[in-house]
């Protein structure tokens, strides 16, 4: 058990794994829920499974939402349904590949993220604006990450337009068909089915998905935000790592943003001192101390770390 907790957390933190993360933490949740509901039914605590449920699910009524805001994001971490979360699943994978080879972890997480978030908008919106919904206000409540997904989809088709699928028994489908089938055959032709909250969500985490990646392709990642704001919540919990670097007979200790001023003063010292070091040798520090300030001296090679090392004898 020990092991695969271990197996767990390393493919968790690997870098540039934001599909994989997703993925981990929607069968983690699915998973710890399954569990509770089994324990909680056979044990007559059934209530409290349904308090749970209701702190993690996204209500269409304004109200109910006010009280537990945070549904807006936890919603699209949460399933019950073995077939809800495999097809969501295979759906983020298939199409977030594409995605995550193409713009990136980060942006990946962007889209998914706020594919979310409009997808929840978009459903509260519809349910309280349109008469059809109005009646199932008070008793209709929102789950799964059909809305991410929905984004991953929209712009991975809208981004590689012809890039193909092989479908069984059909062949190669190219994406923007797949996508045109899932947003209109699929989720607008259910806005008046027994899922139409699903479909309203689905909606609108495709419009999102197309607008990142026009946005994107004008210079605006409308998703900035996001990566930024998990960038520091990050920091919260990393600790700085300590470096020790040796000059000649002294020895320095710092963390490596106290390093990485010592390393500019050092290098405006010696920019000045014919032949100390070309413009190439000093590019090379300059993108060892830049991967330092972004990912921390522990990411740096053995050959980087070394080059480093023989900057600090100059």
């Amino acid at each position: 058990m020990n092991r695969f907790a271990e197996e767990l957390k390393n493919a968790f933190n690997r870098p540039n794994n934001g599909l994989i993360r997703i993925i981990l933490i929607n069968l983690i949740v699915y998973a710890v829920l399954i569990v509770l509901r089994v324990i909680l039914n056979l044990s007559g605590a059934a209530e409290v499974f349904a308090l749970i449920m209701s702190q993690l699910m996204l209500p269409a009524d304004f109200t109910a939402f006010l009280y537990r805001p945070w549904t807006v994001v936890t919603y699209m971490f949460t399933h019950l349904d073995f077939f809800h979360i495999l097809f969501n699943m295979l759906f983020l994978y298939w199409f977030g590949q594409l995605i995550m080879d193409y713009l990136g972890s980060k942006k990946f997480v962007n889209i998914y993220v706020l594919g979310g978030l409009a997808g929840g908008v978009f459903y509260m919106l519809m349910y309280n604006l349109l008469p059809y919904y109005q009646e199932q206000v008070a008793a209709s409540v929102l789950l799964g990450a059909s809305a991410g997904v929905s984004a991953i989809i929209i712009a991975a088709a809208t981004l590689v337009p012809n890039h193909s699928f092989m479908l069984i028994f059909i062949g190669p489908v190219k994406i923007k068909y797949i996508a045109i089938f899932y947003v209109v055959f699929k989720s607008f032709a259910g806005l008046d089915g027994p899922n139409a909250g699903g479909e309203l969500a689905h909606l609108g985490g495709a419009l999102i998905g197309y607008l990142y990646v026009q946005q994107l392709r004008s210079g605006n990642d409308i998703g900035k935000w996001i990566s930024g704001l998990l960038d520091w919540i990050k920091n919260l919990f990393e600790r700085k790592p300590k470096i020790r670097v040796s000059h000649k007979q002294s020895t320095y200790t710092g963390n490596k943003s106290t390093y990485t001023r010592t390393a500019e003063r050092h290098r405006s010292a010696t920019s000045t001192t014919t032949g100390s070091r070309t413009a190439v040798e000093q590019d090379e520090i300059d993108a060892i101390l830049d991967k330092i300030s972004a990912k921390g001296y522990e990411s740096l090679s053995k050959e980087e770390k070394q080059k480093l090392f023989n900057a600090s004898k100059r």
